[in-house]
């Protein structure tokens, strides 16, 4: 199971978001708030539409943290198994569309939505798929990092020196103590480099939630703080849960110098840790792009797909969604 199916963060998402009008939680699964939801909407501001989606996404209402690697049931279900409680609750719940977003390329859920839909003469569409990209670090830091491109390397290892040079370098964890401090620093980086937050009042108090909760499942937040002579320059986000480091955000002084990628250098360290703790396996860069180039892909030794796909009953709304591309 991964992190972002914890009762922690499927819990803390469900408590700030699952109020919203026309939300309804419509099955629960690993013991606690994890499932599907109803979202209620309507097409255009006429047509009313019931869309089934997992909680912790939501496709048109609202911009919430990402939550990947999701499943339909708990692990361990054979195919049959899955097919059959797939159809139970698709068959029993009234709805328009299904969008189950971020499901693992290859996975057996998505077997299984190609099968109903064709059984059931339901339109199946992938609506996106974004790549992901991720560090094993069962072996030495030394032969990953030799295994980089000379420069990777240089920006993720070999310029420690030059940072070490421009001040006393020293590597934190705001967890527990200074979580407030933490995120205003990464709004601060955010709003420089993308003119907005990150974190929102809301989705701070989602965040505040989830960090307290998944310590009581095992996992360990990371809120690492890079400062230079005491300046916080970078931050990364990061959680340890069941044996992986998952990078969730991260953020950093854009101007400190110019032959430095502080963001670069930040995730070098997290790495670098990572391979230090035989309980880790992994580093999980997620999903997603940087501003400028794909850096995960530079720095990853494994990679993988998300599938985002959407079922559509009736001929109608096939034919409006399709025009609309």
């Amino acid at each position: 199971m991964s992190l972002f199916q914890s009762h922690a963060w499927q819990s803390a998402w469900w408590e700030t978001w699952g109020g919203e009008p026309g939300f309804r939680l419509v099955r629960r699964w690993h013991g606690g708030t994890s499932g599907l939801y109803e979202s209620r909407y309507r097409l255009k501001g006429i047509l009313p539409v019931r869309s089934l989606q997992f909680v912790g996404t939501s496709y048109r209402k609202l911009r919430t943290p990402r939550t990947e690697y999701n499943r339909f049931c708990p692990q361990g279900q054979t195919g049959k198994e899955l097919i059959a409680a797939m159809v139970r609750v698709l068959e029993r719940q009234p709805w328009t569309e299904v969008v189950f977003n971020d499901l693992l390329s290859g996975s057996e859920e998505l077997s299984a939505l190609v099968t109903i839909a064709a059984t059931h003469k339901w339109a199946f569409r992938i609506h996106a798929a974004d790549e992901g990209y991720a560090v094993a670090t069962d072996g030495y830091f030394r032969d990953y990092l030799a295994a980089l491109g000379p420069n990777s390397r240089l920006r993720l290892y070999n310029r420690r020196k030059l940072l070490e040079a421009q001040g006393e370098v020293r590597l934190d964890n705001a967890w527990p103590a200074r979580p407030q401090e933490f995120f205003e620093a990464l709004n601060r980086f955010h709003r420089s480099r993308w003119h907005k937050d990150c974190v929102t009042e809301r989705s701070l108090g989602f965040h505040l939630k989830f960090l307290a909760r998944i310590v009581e499942e095992g996992g360990r937040p990371q809120l690492s703080l890079l400062t230079c002579d005491g300046d916080i320059v970078s931050v990364l986000y990061n959680v340890w849960y069941d044996g992986v480091v998952y990078n969730i955000q991260a953020g950093f002084q854009e101007a400190f110098h110019k032959k430095l990628s502080l963001g670069s250098l930040h995730l070098g360290y997290a790495i670098e840790d990572a391979f230090e703790h035989p309980e880790t396996r992994r580093f999980d860069f997620l999903a997603g792009e940087g501003k400028n180039e794909d850096y995960k892909s530079r720095f990853a030794n494994e990679n993988y797909q998300f599938i985002s796909v959407m079922l559509v009953k009736s001929l109608m709304f096939r034919a409006l969604y399709w025009m609309r591309g």
